[in-house]
């Protein structure tokens, strides 16, 4: 018995796996001879409690399923001497057999994650398609959450056959194997242009609905939060124009660039719609300067520095100081150096994309020092210091930022790739003690060892995380941040995240050259808790900005408030859709931080009825439902889908 995190417990068969080959029959390959049934019966170690096992058979990692000869086989062995007797089944009937054991109190439970001490590398490899996937995810999520909320404001009709094939676009290429990078090359050829279809499309459909919104709206910028945490409304708006704006008739602060504009439209509540005013050009206004700066070569030792928190660096481009000035505490181990590149050999024994060795820091170059350094914005809304370094044949460029109203420091990042059978980390040394660090999977979170005390610890030396994770002690905590990688690990008191591979089979050329992302540290007070999710949300989703195509009209309203929000921090509003049958809203939440109680959905408009469904959208159970608000009890980790009609 397998036991998750919510609780919920599944029944589950294991056996010694040994991929790929026939020395052992429990693979999911097996080819359904004599000698892999006789190792299915002699690897299964609990014989006492029962004697049916599950052998699946048949070419299984190309989807060729049974040969002929394997039927033959199975035939056979029904009755052939010295064998376990084998008959033909299906896996449901098999686990129907089985259940009653869960009764027995030899039954073992597991409880906790399930980890593979194998194909560690697939969390890195291909990173461009890991990254479309990220971006084409969160892109139909907020196109999905704003054309739902047009549905209910405006005549726009909602295009779900539309969505229907850019979800199975999606999905099709989280397939094995080529959402691990362990495809060939062509493969990827082909998900790029899929991805990047998807992204034309979608765009497409998501301003269609933002400028059908725009219809009820007064305004000429719209900013959409598409997340379930009010947000710090400091936006970029791109132009050569550098016009003023207004929030409600009151004068917005701004800053500009040479791009665009920097925009401080303050707190912007979940799932919201808000509207900017320009009220035209010249003069400077709010705090910040009008005019672009100047970018200047540094020649002093530059420096980041906001109200939180202040960031040094050498003369080579390391960091060398993170300081804490809201608690006096410095961020960084002594000693060290943070945002570190680290580059070592990266040659696994077998399967060059799927796996990473733990011998592979055996050998370690770092960056060399800075070509140049170069603070590109200088103004009371952001600060923003541009790098330009080389590690090994590799030219990268980071433009590191802090924001006035933020903690975070966001490392965007450009480099040309030109290694082979390489891995990239980037290392952050903190002054953080704590035996376990805490890493963020889908709709939850887990705790795994920042030591090596056992064989199964130092066995996880490479782990998977979505978009953050942390490592706290009692009163304080630093998380990491990203925007589109998986691969990390934290041993003692540095934090990493694999950045690259370069492996060369099956694809040889696999992330040779341009790649982008993005990464954050958070430093914070007391343990992690809905703020580091609220910024890993807002580093992965970020305010919709979008210019309005009409003239102004007579239109008084300025915001369309909260189509969905939630009373307990803790629990996050993960997706707002219609509901495919059309018949309402389908609103999808979970709790993330293993608290349970009843909690108050509010939804922006009177109710007429809530349901819990299951994930096809089948009423379960209805729901308490006052006006706008609708009550509902929750248990740790549990994910609920409901479906609300709004009056």
């Amino acid at each position: 018995m397998w036991q998750g995190i919510d609780g919920t417990q599944i029944l589950t068969h294991f056996s010694t796996v040994k991929e790929f080959s026939s020395e052992y029959a429990s693979t999911y390959n097996s080819m359904a001879n004599a000698s892999e049934a006789l190792g299915t019966w002699q690897n299964f170690q609990q014989k006492e409690l029962q004697k049916d096992l599950l052998m699946a058979y048949g070419y299984g990692d190309g989807g060729g399923g049974p040969t002929r000869e394997m039927l033959e086989n199975i035939e056979v062995m029904k009755n052939f001497p010295s064998l376990p007797q084998v008959k033909q089944s299906s896996v449901k009937e098999f686990f129907e057999s089985i259940e009653p054991l869960t009764e027995s109190k030899m039954m073992p439970v597991w409880n906790g994650e399930l980890y593979l001490e194998y194909h560690r590398g697939t969390y890195t490899s291909q990173a461009r398609n890991k990254r479309a996937n990220r971006k084409a995810e969160v892109l139909l999520h907020d196109t999905e959450f704003i054309a739902a909320l047009a549905s209910v404001t405006t005549n726009y009709q909602y295009p779900n056959s539309l969505f229907t094939e850019a979800w199975k676009t999606i999905c099709l290429n989280q397939f094995h194997d080529i959402i691990p990078g362990s495809s060939i090359g062509p493969v990827y050829e082909e998900s790029q242009a899929q991805y990047a279809e998807l992204t034309t499309n979608i765009t497409q459909l998501r301003n269609e609905a933002l400028q059908s919104l725009s219809q009820k709206l007064d305004g000429d910028i719209l900013l959409v939060n598409p997340t379930s945490f009010t947000q710090q409304g400091l936006v970029f708006i791109p132009g050569d124009s550098f016009q003023r704006f207004a929030l409600n008739g009151q004068p917005v602060s701004a800053q500009q660039t040479d791009s665009g504009l920097w925009v401080d439209a303050g707190e912007l509540a979940p799932y919201s719609v808000t509207s900017l005013s320009g009220v035209g050009y010249g003069a400077g206004y709010g705090v910040g300067q009008l005019a672009a700066p100047d970018s200047a070569t540094i020649s002093r030792t530059p420096e980041l520095e906001n109200d939180f928190l202040k960031v040094e660096f050498n003369s080579n481009g390391d960091i060398t100081r993170i300081f804490d000035k809201q608690v006096n505490r410095e961020v960084l181990a002594p000693n060290s150096i943070a945002n570190q590149f680290q580059v070592f050999e990266d040659r696994p024994k077998s399967w060059d994309a799927w796996d990473v060795d733990i011998f592979y820091d055996d050998k370690i170059w770092l960056a060399e020092p800075a070509t140049s350094i170069t603070m590109i914005e200088d103004g009371e809304l952001r600060q923003t210091i541009e790098i330009k370094r080389k590690i090994q044949s590799s030219e990268f460029t980071q433009r590191i930022s802090l924001n006035h109203n933020s903690r975070r420091v966001d490392f965007d990042t450009h480099i040309n790739w030109m290694e082979r059978h390489t891995m990239l980390k980037v290392a952050f040394p903190v002054d953080v003690l704590a035996p376990q660090a805490t890493y963020e999977i889908q709709w939850g979170n887990v705790t795994r060892p920042t030591h090596r005390n056992t064989s199964w610890d130092w066995a996880r030396f490479e782990t998977c995380a979505q978009k953050w994770v942390d490592l706290s002690e009692g009163d304080y905590g630093v998380s990491l941040l990203n925007d589109c990688k998986y691969g990390h690990d934290i041993h003692d008191n540095v934090m990493r995240i694999t950045l690259l591979r370069s492996p060369t089979m099956p694809d040889p050329a696999a992330d040779f050259g341009e790649h982008e992302f993005k990464y954050s540290l958070y430093p914070h007070i007391g343990a992690w808790n809905e703020e580091t999710q609220k910024e890993a949300y807002l580093l992965n989703d970020p305010i919709v900005v979008y210019q309005m195509k009409e003239e102004r009209g007579k239109k008084s309203i300025t915001t369309l408030q909260s189509l969905v929000s939630c009373s307990s921090p803790n629990v996050i509003v993960e997706t707002i859709k219609r509901a495919e049958d059309g018949d309402g809203i389908i609103i999808r939440l979970y709790e993330s931080q293993r608290k349970r109680g009843q909690v108050q959905v509010q939804m922006g408009r009177a109710v007429e009825s809530a349901w819990v469904t299951n994930l096809l959208e089948e009423n379960e159970s209805a729901l308490s439902v006052e006006n706008d608000s609708i009550l509902l009890n929750l248990k740790p980790y549990q994910i609920m889908t409901l479906r609300v009609k709004l009056k």
